[in-house]
């Protein structure tokens, strides 16, 4: 199946990067297809690109093309099939209390400074953990698709936000982040949990849940929102995991 063929007809080129330190699995090297001008990407186009693998961060947008590795699996719930766990059940009641309300995006102090938070505590030294307002906002608030936020408060207080894409066929995750200092809290699993609901909402067959790493314990924990398809040889199949039970 030819990508070319099934993008709408815009003038998009691809190229791939240098080889770069792979951020998910320590010791190798990765390296990007990447798909070009931003401008023609627009939410039909962009689309059909996640639906053979790519994403993107702020306006770029990306599939990884490894001379050596084919780990990483884009994965997306299907979502009329899925049926939560007891333990995912026990997240939903644990965090009833979160108010969720829709959003543009849109630049609040409150969301960098638990961005900072959230960074500082879950991904040190991962290169997203340096306090740079620029590169928060070219990473999160810069789209040139459908674009949700999404601000989850208990009372007054923030607790987490989403940036959700808006799909033809989905909702595609672009990022969450969280107060990492709650005890006991499972935000990352409700919100996962809140996105298939807003799918059945809006009648969206899929929530595409951006790269599965069976060998990377940051990634392994899709696997747990069962059935979970990915992308393998151009075509969608089930992922069967013995890290989903």
């Amino acid at each position: 199946m030819s990508l070319l063929n099934d993008i709408p007809p815009v003038t998009l080129h691809f190229y791939l990067t240098a080889p770069y330190p792979c951020s998910y699995l320590e010791g190798r090297e990765a390296r990007s297809q990447v798909a070009t001008p931003s401008q023609f990407i627009t939410t039909p186009v962009y689309s059909e690109l996640v639906r053979h693998g790519f994403r993107r961060s702020g306006t770029f947008t990306y599939r990884p093309h490894c001379d050596n590795c084919q780990q990483c699996v884009p994965a997306r719930v299907v979502v009329k099939d899925f049926q939560s766990t007891r333990s995912q059940r026990r997240s939903c009641k644990q965090h009833y209390e979160l108010k969720a309300t829709l959003h543009t995006l849109q630049d609040k102090p409150e969301y960098f400074e638990l961005y900072c938070r959230y960074q500082q505590a879950r991904h040190r030294d991962g290169g997203m953990d340096d306090d740079d307002p620029e590169q928060y906002r070219s990473f999160l608030l810069q789209s040139q698709v459908d674009t949700l936020l999404v601000e989850f408060r208990e009372g007054d207080i923030l607790r987490m936000v989403s940036v959700i894409d808006v799909l033809q066929d989905g909702l595609s995750a672009v990022y969450t982040f969280y107060d990492p200092v709650v005890p006991h809290s499972s935000y990352g699993t409700y919100n996962v949990l809140w996105q298939i609901e807003l799918c059945r909402k809006l009648q969206l067959p899929y929530l595409y849940l951006g790269y599965w790493i069976e060998g990377s314990r940051k990634m392994a924990y899709k696997a747990h929102f069962q059935p979970l398809q990915g992308l393998r040889d151009d075509v969608w199949q089930t992922i069967l995991s013995k890290n989903c039970a």
